[in-house]
């Protein structure tokens, strides 16, 4: 195992994981999800993006490096996980993903686990 990349931040602790897996699940479910660098990207620019999820262990890790700048650009909140097999998994693919977003919808259920991690990662950001 490598040491984590100090550029990698914020990065979520076990618990937010945990929530961000549940978040992730529920989103794929109301097709309100989008895998891969490329689509987030993309998604993001069109500003119709709630958050963004990006994996620590990516290699190498600038290949996703210029989402977290173009986040902050549109306001938009990320946070770096641990475990980009593990995303994968979430997300309903066999394959890894190094970055996922979530895009906005009606849902109210997905809109009250959004807000409670928009405010974890604002805690992880004091």
């Amino acid at each position: 195992m490598t040491t984590r990349d100090p550029r990698a931040f914020p990065i979520a602790d076990q618990n937010l994981t945990l929530q961000i897996f549940d978040l992730v699940e529920l989103a794929k479910d109301y097709k309100q999800i989008k895998k891969g660098a490329n689509e987030a990207t993309k998604f993001i620019k069109k500003g119709i993006v709630e958050i963004v999820i990006l994996a620590s262990d990516s290699d190498p890790l600038e290949i996703i490096l210029h989402l977290p700048l173009i986040c902050e650009d549109k306001n938009i909140p990320y946070i770096f996980i641990l475990g980009k097999d593990a995303l994968g998994k979430t997300c309903g693919v066999n394959r890894p993903v190094v970055a996922c977003c979530v895009t906005y919808g009606i849902n109210s259920k997905l809109n009250t686990q959004i807000k409670n991690i928009k405010d974890n990662i604002e805690k992880q950001l004091i």
